[in-house]
């Protein structure tokens, strides 16, 4: 029973025990034969190469301070500033791609009424109703146009 009480060691203890143990080892080395130390040591370097990878957990991200050195201690501005970045470069795209979309439905409507404005047809003409029904059925029927030839055959002034 006493045993079981004594496998359990705090983490105090099992870092002095540690300590103690490597003192005495440390010790004992000095007194060993040159032979000995590089046979120990070969069995060190091989037993280093077997042994697996151990896992370390990572409780939380670590990121580099402004001084440039590491922590990983978070501080509530930036546990803010960290969801809130993103959101405003998200929302100023956005207004950034809105405006410039208006900017380009305005040009375009200056360049249509620039058309306007130096084209040859008053633009009163196109509030008629008939010149659009004009403009969607082309500029002459045919039989408007076969009367004009004719008359323009006649005409003596056109030869």
């Amino acid at each position: 029973m006493n045993r079981a009480k004594h496998d359990n060691l705090t983490s105090t203890e099992a870092d002095r025990f540690g300590l103690a143990s490597a003192a005495l080892l440390r010790q004992g080395v000095q007194n060993l034969p040159a032979n000995v130390k590089d046979r120990l040591y070969a069995a060190r370097m091989k037993a280093l190469s077997v042994s697996k990878a151990q896992k370390v957990a990572v409780r939380s991200n670590v990121l580099a301070g402004n001084a440039g050195n590491w922590s990983s201690h978070s501080s509530p501005l930036w546990d803010s500033v960290r969801w809130a970045a993103p959101v405003a470069f998200l929302v100023l795209g956005l207004y950034g791609i809105a405006q410039w979309q208006q900017d380009s439905r305005i040009n375009d409507m200056a360049q249509v009424d620039a058309a306007l404005l130096t084209d040859d047809v008053p633009p009163d003409a196109y509030a008629d109703s008939g010149f659009l029904s004009f403009l969607k059925n082309g500029p002459l029927s045919d039989s408007d146009s076969d009367s004009d030839s004719d008359s323009a055959s006649l005409d003596p002034s056109h030869r």
